[in-house]
């Protein structure tokens, strides 16, 4: 029972968003508030539509998105490898610094890095939303690096009896044993990319180029009084995520089954 009440904090909100998509003016406005809608009707919807190109931001999300998760597999499991698995002098102190990066609050370092990508010229373009995730997440190099520790040295020193090199030893032996590491990372940096607000809306001028959340603010700063088609609108935008995390959540599960089976 106490979590079907918890449940329930959690889930209210969403189904006044979803069913106020469906009201009409006179229901939203009604007093006393209704829940239910008297007349159920999807011209909230096709209003967010029309005045919402959402498939173009859609294409501009999934971009972003689809190359900040290919940038996180490629970048993260690399350091964390060295990091965890490989002996060279001066790791221990790197890998506090990495974690020191994750003590700084976002304010601190925004206006300077905002100020090297306008003196490199990248405003405007998807480069300082998708590059710096091909060079590492701090705190998703820290959670691959534990899953890492946890992998026997054993195993990489029998591949290396049999003549393997890190690169093979990586490739062959670590990654498969990192695969529920590697899903929860693509899926939180899934997660962080579709919603980030804040990124796109600094370096982002040119409306065709918006991401989701992005285009759903100027839909809000437009509409901000018709509350049916701007419920209409965070619905369009928040089903894409959810059910993205609902999938990648139940695939990161099964690995994890996977993981512990063998």
């Amino acid at each position: 029972m106490p979590l079907v009440v918890m449940l329930s904090f959690f889930v209210f909100p969403f189904l006044v968003m979803v069913i106020t998509g469906f009201k009409t003016p006179a229901d939203i406005f009604h007093s006393p508030p209704k829940f239910w809608p008297t007349d159920w009707t999807t011209e909230n919807y096709a209003a967010a539509g029309d005045a919402l190109p959402v498939g173009r931001y859609m294409l501009n999300t999934c971009i972003v998105t689809g190359l900040c998760v290919l940038g996180t597999l490629i970048s993260c499991p690399l350091v964390a490898y060295s990091l965890s698995k490989v002996q060279w002098p001066g790791r221990k102190v790197l890998f506090g610094l990495v974690l020191a990066t994750m003590m700084l609050p976002p304010q601190v370092t925004m206006i300077p890095v905002y100020i090297m990508w306008s003196r490199l010229g990248a405003t405007n373009s998807y480069w300082p939303l998708v590059l710096p995730s091909f060079l590492g997440t701090p705190y998703l190099i820290f959670m691959v690096r534990q899953f890492m520790m946890g992998i026997p040295d054993e195993l990489l020193e029998a591949a290396r009896v049999d003549g393997a090199s890190h690169w093979r030893i990586y490739r062959s032996v670590v990654l498969p044993l990192c695969r529920p590491a590697l899903v929860t990372a693509g899926v939180f940096q899934l997660v962080w990319t579709w919603s980030d607000f804040l990124g796109p809306l600094l370096y982002l001028n040119d409306p065709d180029k918006y991401t989701l959340s992005v285009g759903l603010y100027a839909f809000f700063s437009e509409h901000d009084v018709a509350w049916g088609p701007l419920m209409s609108a965070c619905v369009i935008f928040t089903l894409p995520a959810l059910g993205i995390f609902l999938l990648g959540q139940r695939f990161f599960m099964s690995q994890m089954t996977a993981g512990a089976l063998k």
